[in-house]
């Protein structure tokens, strides 16, 4: 059996004031994903929470969701969709008996989670529905008053199912999951992560896969077959740092055999890229670069970032149908440097010096007039 593994899709998000709705980049996904799901035809498609970035999405984003569940009703793959902690399950779980019998959305928690059994040639595979969970809500729906903690809360709500480990079955997921209490770096753009609400991958020990979602960068916790699909696309600049994001492709053999994962990638629209340098080596660099549809971000190392040189990167990468979304300074004039170091530097220089820094770091790196000066 196949199945794709997506998260975090994140509809309606926007970046710095830009829609991903509107600029295209979402909708150009969903086709580009629609067309992977026409050459791989997997049996299911497995989304873990958050379709939205908001609990009141707007008509739009969910008009785009409607689309994606409707073309993939018509190609027959099955879909199972969990809430996470940016949907409002009361939204999702909206129509859900109305849909086609092989679309299943699991929205409002319940003592019993929803199985989705799918059959292969080995016999079924029960896929577990568990929309986003804090303790609270698992300890009233249980009517246990000792559960406290996220670890606590899961393991419990497992074990009150009535689960045949001794079959194949797959967990899908949206939670803070890590391994021995360590988390790997989070993307710029997560929610409720550092620290907050951990669960240790061993509550899913006896599945044969987890699908995870909550954390946008794409990685198994513990063991390879726990793991994050990761957001479809970059969604802050932290998130960079994995540019190659796509679903994973599960696929699932008999009883007591590994699942084999790979992720297919899927290119974005607007590829989002960090530029870190001195000014010069990045004015070089840029004036080279042919690359198109860019989202840019900007640091320079070496002086302050002026409304001169913010101007020209501006309109170069606008000449080539690129966006500056942030344009920044890691300079200090006085480095890094002690801050006893950094006082006596300030002694020995004129106070009108010192009041040109000041002006500066207060006004954008904009230098005062003769008036003010």
């Amino acid at each position: 059996m196949q199945f794709l593994h997506l998260a975090d899709l994140h509809f309606g998000k926007s970046i710095h004031g830009v829609s991903l709705l509107e600029n295209g980049a979402q909708p150009i996904w969903t086709e580009r994903f629609l067309e992977l799901v026409r050459e791989v035809q997997p049996d299911a498609v497995v989304i873990a929470g958050d379709i939205y970035d908001r609990s009141a999405p707007s008509g739009e984003a969910v008009a785009l969701l409607d689309s994606v569940i409707t073309a993939l009703a018509e190609l027959g793959t099955a879909v199972l969709i969990i809430a996470g902690n940016h949907d409002s399950g009361q939204r999702l779980s909206f129509g859900g008996s109305l849909l086609a019998k092989n679309i299943h959305i699991a929205g409002v928690l319940s003592p019993k989670l929803p199985c989705v059994t799918l059959y292969d040639e080995y016999g079924p595979v029960h896929f577990w529905l568990m929309p986003y969970v804090f303790p609270a809500l698992v300890a009233q729906k249980l009517e246990d008053d000792s559960i406290h903690d996220y670890d606590t809360a899961v393991r419990r709500l497992l074990s009150h199912q009535d689960i045949d480990f001794s079959q194949r079955n797959v967990l899908v997921a949206h939670q803070n999951v890590t391994s021995g209490g360590k988390e790997t770096e989070r993307g710029g753009s997560e929610s409720m992560v550092g620290g907050v609400g951990q669960v240790d991958y061993t509550a899913f020990d006896g599945f044969e896969y987890a699908a995870l979602g909550h954390i946008h960068a794409a990685y198994p916790v513990g063991r390879k077959t726990v793991r994050y699909a990761g957001s479809p696309l970059c969604y802050h600049f932290d998130e960079t740092k994995q540019p190659a994001k796509g679903p994973v492709l599960v696929t699932l053999g008999e009883k007591r055999t590994e699942p084999v994962t790979e992720i297919r990638t899927i290119a974005p629209l607007h590829p989002m890229r960090e530029i870190r340098g001195a000014y010069e080596e990045i004015r070089e660099a840029e004036l080279r670069n042919t690359t198109r549809g860019e989202y840019i971000r900007i640091v320079l190392t070496d002086r302050k970032a002026t409304p001169e040189i913010r101007a020209f990167f501006q309109e170069l990468f606008e000449s080539r149908g690129s966006v500056l979304m942030e344009f920044v300074s890691e300079y200090s004039p006085f480095g890094a440097v002690s801050a006893a170091q950094t006082a006596r530097s300030a002694e020995e220089r004129a106070v009108e010096d010192l009041f040109m820094d000041f002006y500066a770091q207060r006004c954008d790196g904009a230098a005062p007039d003769s008036r003010e000066q």
